[in-house]
């Protein structure tokens, strides 16, 4: 075995002997506007640090194989998406027959310790939302007040979502929303290669289970893990992209807005495709009293 992909084949192992079903794998082959004008605003607030993790565009964003890329949905002159080296991990894991997000909150444990996540973490936060939503988003990881509540988008970034959420005329219950890994990464930094290797999983079986019509990644983390791509998110943002029976697209994590207001213009374009998809219209901006 190529010794690069070693560690991830290990992680994948470790995974499924912690389920029960090791035995199962033995055998399975590799398969192959900046203002608004004229749409509902959210308000930013002061600008500043974040409690949530974000990172707008790094090149050498740690990333691990998490998923074939998927075939993009035909679109003039699209951006091409460099694939991480090495085989993803998740080519080869098939849906667990029966899986519930109830099952999979249990086998994660409130106890795990997985990974080095688990020594400076106060809970595990692992997603909340309607478990049969038709629109997921996944971030990065919990930040500070997420690992105080045990919930997701919590913060002050969270709030910002949540405005988001609701300009395009759905409520944060409407939606479910988690994260690529479940532990507050320390200083809120960003989720590391065998963190991802490890965590990773239950977020492709949360998004099994719930089998939505559009996954959006919010920040290159989670789009990195879900595309296998080391790119930076800028190269494949507002893109739309095959993903296991869903449409996923990518966009700035709410984080990164905070610090730079003009970028939501280019947030906004991306929701509206989202909404498009999904039939929704925006949210009526209220009268003036």
């Amino acid at each position: 075995m190529d010794q690069n992909k070693r560690p991830r084949a290990e992680a994948w192992f470790r995974y499924a002997d912690d389920l029960g079903i090791g035995p199962y794998y033995l055998d399975r082959a590799a398969g192959a506007t900046p203002d608004f004008s004229g749409a509902p605003s959210f308000a930013l607030g002061s600008v500043g640090a974040s409690d949530e993790m974000a990172s707008p565009a790094p090149t050498s964003s740690p990333a691990v194989a998490a998923a074939a890329v998927p075939k993009r949905a035909p679109d003039p002159a699209p951006p091409v998406i460099q694939r991480a080296a090495g085989v993803s991990l998740f080519e080869s894991a098939d849906r667990i027959e029966g899986d519930t997000l109830e099952r999979i909150r249990t086998d994660i444990t409130p106890t795990c310790t997985r990974c080095k996540l688990h020594k400076a973490r106060k809970q595990i936060v692992f997603g909340v939302g309607n478990p049969k939503a038709q629109l997921v988003f996944v971030g990065e990881g919990p930040g500070r007040d997420e690992d105080e509540q045990g919930e997701p988008f919590v913060g002050r970034a969270g709030k910002l979502l949540t405005q988001m959420i609701e300009a395009m005329s759905l409520k944060r219950e409407d939606v479910y929303i988690c994260n690529v890994v479940k532990c507050r990464p320390p200083e809120n930094r960003l989720p590391e290669k065998d963190e991802i290797a490890t965590c990773s999983p239950y977020l492709m079986r949360q998004l099994g289970v719930i089998s939505p019509k559009v996954i959006c990644c919010l920040g290159a983390c989670s789009a990195q893990t879900l595309l296998d791509t080391t790119q930076g998110i800028s190269r494949f943002r507002g893109e739309w992209f095959d993903y296991r029976g869903a449409k996923l697209i990518a966009t700035y994590h709410p984080a990164y807005l905070l610090r730079n207001p003009a970028a939501k213009g280019e947030v906004w374009k991306d929701l509206q495709k989202v909404m498009a998809h999904l039939g929704l219209q925006p949210a009526k901006k209220p009268r003036s009293v």
